[in-house]
């Protein structure tokens, strides 16, 4: 089933999501439709709280379908390393047709829960690590637009709302 993807205004992209205990044959149902659903929209990353359940639910695949080896589910992940520099644009499922460049680590390590609980590390470099990270803060409620300048987010915002009283977004 593909999801309709949360677009920014939701206030289920702006909360933390809740971590998950349960294991089961529903969770991996979710998974498989969340893969789905982010490559209908076409991303390398979707969380949970952007198809609108506020679970610490993530999926990654930066090879977009070229690599099924690729695809990573992060199930309650936490980042437990930050390694050097890397600025690129990045964009976002939940506010499409926005990009800005963002300054995010180069070398990142990942500690999560894969579809049967079981704990897992997984250390990504360059657009992996971007993936990660910024999964990562939509389950902690933030979006990358958190992380540019003041005036360029404002300018987001504004143009995100002219969108809505238009009946665009």
């Amino acid at each position: 089933m593909i999801y309709p993807i949360v677009k920014f205004g939701d206030p289920v992209l702006e909360k933390p999501s809740a971590e998950v205990s349960v294991f089961n044959e529903e969770l991996k149902k979710l998974l498989e439709d969340m893969f789905e659903s982010m490559y209908a929209a076409r991303g390398v990353g979707l969380a949970a709280p952007q198809i609108g359940i506020s679970k610490r639910i993530a999926v990654v695949d930066v090879t977009f379908k070229e690599d099924p080896g690729a695809r990573l589910v992060l199930i309650n992940p936490v980042i437990v390393k930050k390694e050097g520099r890397q600025r690129s644009s990045e964009g976002c499922l939940s506010i499409p047709d926005f990009r800005e460049d963002v300054t995010r680590a180069k070398t990142v390590t990942v500690r999560a829960q894969d579809v049967d609980g079981k704990f897992f590390e997984h250390t990504g470099e360059d657009l992996l690590a971007r993936a990660f990270l910024h999964e990562t803060d939509h389950l902690n409620g933030k979006l990358y637009i958190s992380h540019i300048s003041a005036l360029k987010r404002d300018l987001i915002k504004r143009k995100i709302k002219k969108m809505v009283k238009a009946g665009e977004w």
